[in-house]
């Protein structure tokens, strides 16, 4: 198997039909707000009918060198800009049709195989319940730190004391409409007062949430409510029903709430038994309109058997919406065979001919096929003949505390050995199938996709992409846009999509180093004028353009605004 092959799985001819190309279900109006059906993510494509393309018929083309660094030639036809091709760059950008990227929240499950906190970890740095397989880091607060940790299979909240709540909650403060659930037990039937534990949604802080409670008797009746909590007045939303009788220590039960803009359903089962077809609760309210999910506990004052323990096995979201961001341009990016050298010829010209105009799907649409909701592509093209070679893609496997591990490869992703120009090869990752770090989706697009020649590491010669980021700062073959001058981000005023960026902030998402050591792909502006990129992330788990554990955008005060090294074109 050799590097050198480029397959060009996606290619289409254009249809004088209305054309998606898709990362999951299109929409008619990606824009508009999202609902517990939307699709994870899209690329959207509006109407091509033969008039378009009579529209896009060329004449003559007219070429003309660009201001700044680095040297960039603008194609014209008329008035129409066609293409600006860089010096150095095999990278293209061509005006086609209009198209809409956007990306929802994916499902998760946290069944939480991990071991914290990390005994060997300063008590500063220690996480209690660590980050969620896809959902986001989890928060903990109670009276003490140390009222919470994770065994593997289990989370735990110990209610060491009574009357004062213990929450755990998922840093995600947008989340609108959900559907989630919660596995959890007591190990003890309280004595002299209940406790009880919420699955918590719409969550903005502490004094303000909403909750599904249920509530366990020291006679052994468990009761179920639904209510909100305002500047720590709780209101009922539901009155109390009782759904069990002499239920006794370690039953598992399950908490589900469904909650689409104002309405809200609630029910809650014995895990063992089957789930109930009618929901318990069924109300309407708007206080809170978005927020994070989560879990509270709580030993009602006068409970006398404590510590009680609440073991948490699974925490689940089956469907949940943000208002997803949105860019829409129409820029399309596609890639030379070789760098060009400045030189305008009729070869040239022949290929951006044949690009301009054409919806065949380009580095921004391949980039795309690996968020979440992404279709499985298998190919029938060598070298990867039966192998998935696009579908939404993870960021890697867990270690011990449920950190994922860096190091998946684009061929890795494919469950393929591979072997470099340099005769260099590398075998497959059984743990790392499916998953892509942030240097491995880069080369995953360009390299597998589009061609551009991989290095098996960190090869210097500037003709091939090497394997991590800290090398493509350096020796990625293309051009210079911008860098930073060692104090602040650069300007990027020569920034066009499809541009790598390079950032000295760590992948994990929480901590920042002085090294470069995350990539990510320039996707445009978005509906809110910020300008958004395509990576992927240790706690999104994979390929996202989205926010969940830093803003992906080059603007305002997050990690990658503030911390953005270089751009460059390849």
């Amino acid at each position: 198997m050799s590097a050198n092959a480029s397959p060009r799985t996606m290619a289409r001819a254009a249809s004088a039909r209305p054309t998606s190309l898709s990362a999951g279900t299109v929409t008619a109006s990606p824009t508009s707000p999202a609902s517990l059906t939307s699709p994870r993510s899209s690329v959207t494509i509006g109407a091509l009918d033969p008039t378009y393309f009579t529209q896009v018929a060329l004449g003559s083309f007219t070429t003309s060198v660009l201001p700044g660094a680095p040297e960039r030639l603008e194609v014209t036809s008329g008035s129409r800009h066609v293409a600006t091709l860089t010096k150095g760059a095999r990278t293209v950008a061509l005006t086609g049709p209009e198209r809409t990227f956007t990306e929802n929240k994916q499902p998760f499950i946290d069944d939480f195989q991990r071991t914290l906190p990390d005994q060997t970890l300063p008590v500063t740095d220690r996480k209690y319940w660590g980050t969620s397989p896809g959902g986001g880091s989890w928060s903990t607060l109670g009276p003490a730190d140390t009222d919470f940790s994770v065994v593997p299979g289990s989370a735990v909240i110990a209610l060491t004391t009574d009357y004062a709540s213990r929450h755990a909650t998922l840093r995600d403060d947008e989340i609108t409409d959900v559907d989630v659930r919660a596995v959890a037990k007591f190990d003890k039937v309280p004595t002299g007062q209940a406790c009880s534990f919420a699955l918590s949604f719409g969550h903005q802080d502490t004094h303000n949430n909403y909750r599904a409670r249920l509530s366990f008797l020291t006679t052994g009746a468990v009761e179920l409510r639904a209510e909100k909590e305002v500047a720590d007045t709780v209101t009922q939303l539901s009155t109390s029903t009782t759904l069990a009788t002499g239920v006794a220590a370690g039953t598992n039960w399950t908490i589900r709430v469904r909650r689409e803009t104002a309405r809200i359903q609630v029910k809650a089962w014995r895990t063992d038994s089957a789930e109930p077809t009618a929901w318990a609760v069924d109300v309407t309210d708007s206080t809170f309109d978005k927020g994070r999910v989560g879990l509270r506990a709580l030993a009602n004052q006068g409970c006398t058997n404590l510590p009680v323990k609440l073991v948490v096995s699974r925490f689940q979201v089956d469907a949940a919406t943000w208002q997803p961001p949105a860019v829409t341009h129409t820029t399309w990016v596609r890639v030379l065979s070789d760098p060009f050298d400045s030189t305008w010829t009729p070869a040239v010209e022949q290929v951006i001919r044949g690009w301009a105009g054409s919806p065949s799907p380009d580095v921004l649409t391949h980039a795309a096929a690996f968020l979440a909701g992404a279709p499985a592509v298998i190919t029938a093209a060598t070298p990867a003949m039966g192998k998935h070679i696009m579908g939404k893609a993870g960021y890697g496997y867990l270690d011990p505390q449920g950190y994922r591990y860096e190091g998946a490869d684009f061929h890795e992703y494919m469950n393929l050995g591979w072997t470099f120009p340099d005769g260099t090869y590398t075998g497959p990752s059984s743990k790392q199938v499916g998953n892509l770090d942030c240097s491995g989706y880069t080369r995953m697009v360009y390299g597998y996709h589009m061609g551009v020649p991989l290095a098996a590491g960190e090869d210097t010669s500037r003709t091939l992409l090497p394997r991590k980021s800290r090398h493509m700062v350096d020796y990625a073959p293309g051009a210079r846009i911008a860098q930073t001058d060692g104090i602040k981000p650069p300007a990027a005023q020569q920034l066009q999509p499809g541009d790598l960026l390079l950032f000295n902030a760590d992948s994990g998402d929480d901590t920042e180093t002085v090294t470069v050591d995350h990539v990510g792909i320039y996707l445009g502006v978005d509906t809110a004028g910020k300008r958004r990129f395509l990576s992927s992330r240790k706690t999104g788990n994979g390929p996202t353009m989205s926010d969940l554990g830093g803003a992906s955008l080059l603007d305002g005060a997050g990690t990658y605004a503030r911390k953005l090294h270089t751009v460059h074109r390849l």
